[in-house]
């Protein structure tokens, strides 16, 4: 019995597509692996999730299935024996392509989890819509409040990098943040120092993941070259050294993000 078949057998979608089981699982261990090691959060990739999570609802519909076939005494062929210890091999390797993929898809949601509610404020304003009107127009209000300050995202089309189930997590978590510190000791500022997202003197207080940490990385294709950003003495965008393909390299994650997007380097 070959351990191919048996997987296939559950979902068996062509493996020259490019949603194929194969091909999927290896993308979701490599944006897995991105996204432990880079400090920012990576856009959420919908359509792959998707296609996991319907293989793990499938997957499991198959195991409950043969698991209640072995235990059906009139389910078996003339051979129960050779039946039982053919149905217990295809529950073990089930159950074992199960528990890892599981094991990803949770590891890949606790990161996620742990990033934006350390970069909570930033996350929050990136994907809602600016509106400084409104919000110099709250800032003068006698009755401002924390939560005042939360930008809602659900108005927003496109909640990248955030899933909209993220996003409204966020939304909420951060509500509820406010409401503590407005409750624990905001209540006694005055009302214009009661923003979370305040910038007076031309210093904010919301901080973003910082972009110039070290990853290292490996070329996928004929070259790569990485970008210097400005700053450090740089005054506008320029090109740095080529990395060839099978390069592996420790760069800036600044200096290699736009590669990443493209497909040209993978994270290791």
């Amino acid at each position: 019995m070959d351990i191919d078949d048996i997987l296939a057998s559950v979902d068996r979608d062509d493996v020259s597509a490019p949603e194929s089981t194969a091909l999927d699982h290896q993308l979701l261990t490599r944006f897995w692996v991105s996204e432990r090691a880079v400090s920012e959060l990576l856009p959420w990739p919908g359509p792959l999730m998707d296609r996991m999570m319907d293989r793990v609802r499938r997957q499991i519909e198959a195991i409950e299935d043969l698991a209640a076939s072995a235990s059906d005494p009139f389910s078996a062929s003339t051979t129960p024996a050779t039946h039982n210890q053919s149905l217990n091999l295809k529950l073990s390797i089930l159950q074992t392509d199960l528990a890892r993929t599981q094991y990803l898809i949770r590891s890949l949601l606790r990161q996620r989890l742990s990033k934006i509610t350390k970069h909570s404020m930033h996350y929050l304003l990136l994907v809602s819509p600016s509106n400084p009107d409104s919000s110099m127009a709250s800032s003068q209000q006698t009755t401002q409040q924390p939560e005042d300050s939360i930008p809602d995202p659900a108005t927003s089309t496109n909640p990248s990098p955030l899933s909209p189930q993220e996003a409204a997590f966020l939304h909420a978590h951060q509500t509820l943040l406010a409401g503590h510190y407005g409750a624990s000791f905001l209540s006694a500022f005055p009302p214009q120092l009661r923003r979370l997202d305040d910038n007076a003197g031309g210093t904010s207080m919301v901080q973003g993941p910082g972009m110039k940490e070290v990853v290292f990385v490996r070329c996928l294709v004929e070259e790569v070259r990485v970008v210097v950003p400005p700053g450090d003495g740089v005054d506008e965008e320029m090109h740095g050294t080529t990395m060839r393909m099978g390069d592996v390299w420790v760069v800036r994650w600044e200096g290699i993000r736009s590669a990443w997007e493209r497909g040209d380097v993978e994270v290791l």
